[in-house]
């Protein structure tokens, strides 16, 4: 609705995984760095936990992109499956033909390892990625590290990519689950975005869309960065509802009082209120702590 009135030829904020609109903030290049180093050791698992929204799976295709051509890749997006069924998709996955009436977890490990085995061969790596990897149970979990255990003397031949929710940390260390956790050779959390990169995000995204950051206010920017903390996700919400709203009241610039508004209708007013009001309790901190060094050197300097 607002994309002719702001000169924009796509919406620069839809949710969909649109790779045109990937931004690769430096966190996320530290992420991918982490999981690129982690494939090439010898160990079978590496780790990316984040907060919902924060680009986990932003980063995950970047990876998949990055691979060598010589990679077959096995990707597990519903993770809310017992032990026979993860093995069963795995080989779907991999493209191994099996019997449904031979199904058991000894049948469809043999089938993994000795694929695998072939794969290896072949000159061909095989990595599994796992999203959302803090639903696994934790049978389930040792189940893929029984599947780590082939390797020649140098390296696994199977990777896997756990990704997942803080949850998926505490996970990991739980007691049954201690050997698994010793094979993870790069772990990385994803923190959300700095102020800065708020404000680089969306001038990324706009500017992909034929538009300009400079249709969002500074003050706006600042309000983004406080009442978003810095998610893309919900950066994204928030600025297509206030693109909206500005287009309704015919602005030029989206002020900061409608991207609040646009905030409130989406994260209801109690949220927002709590958000810009750690954000003034931390700026009066501030100017505390500010006024009190400044009284220290004024008293130093009497003294």
């Amino acid at each position: 609705m607002y994309l002719s009135y702001f000169g924009l030829n796509d919406n620069p904020f839809s949710i969909a995984p649109n790779p045109d609109y990937l931004y690769m903030s430096p966190r996320h290049k530290e992420a991918l760095a982490h999981l690129i180093f982690g494939l090439r050791e010898s160990g079978g698992f590496v780790m990316l936990t984040g907060e919902v929204g924060t680009g986990k799976t932003t980063v995950s295709r970047k990876l998949m992109q990055q691979l060598p051509v010589n990679t077959q890749v096995a990707m597990i997006l519903n993770p809310t499956l017992s032990a026979l069924e993860l093995l069963g998709t795995i080989c779907n996955e991999l493209g191994i033909e099996y019997k449904d009436k031979h199904a058991s977890l000894k049948y469809f490990t043999d089938q993994i390892l000795a694929k695998l085995a072939q794969n290896h061969e072949q000159g061909i790596n095989t990595v599994l990625i796992v999203d959302e990897a803090q639903h696994l149970l934790p049978e389930v979990l040792e189940q893929l590290r029984l599947l780590t255990n082939l390797e020649t003397h140098r390296e696994k031949l199977l990777k896997v990519v756990l990704i997942g929710q803080p949850e998926l940390q505490q996970l990991l260390k739980r007691n049954e689950l201690r050997q698994l956790a010793q094979r993870i050779t790069a772990r990385y959390h994803l923190l959300p975005l700095s102020k800065s990169e708020v404000a680089a995000y969306i001038g990324h995204r706009l500017q992909v869309a034929n538009g300009d950051v400079s249709i969002f206010s500074k003050a706006t920017i600042k309000a983004a960065y406080n009442i978003t903390g810095g998610i893309p996700r919900v950066i994204n919400l928030l600025c297509d509802r206030a693109l909206t709203l500005t287009f309704t009241k015919q602005l030029p610039v989206v002020p900061q009082h409608l991207f609040v508004a646009a905030a409130e209708q989406i994260l209801g007013d109690d949220v927002v209120k709590q958000r810009q009001g750690k954000v003034w309790t931390y700026t009066l901190f501030a100017i505390f702590v500010a006024a009190l060094a400044a009284g220290y050197g004024v008293a130093a300097l009497n003294g």
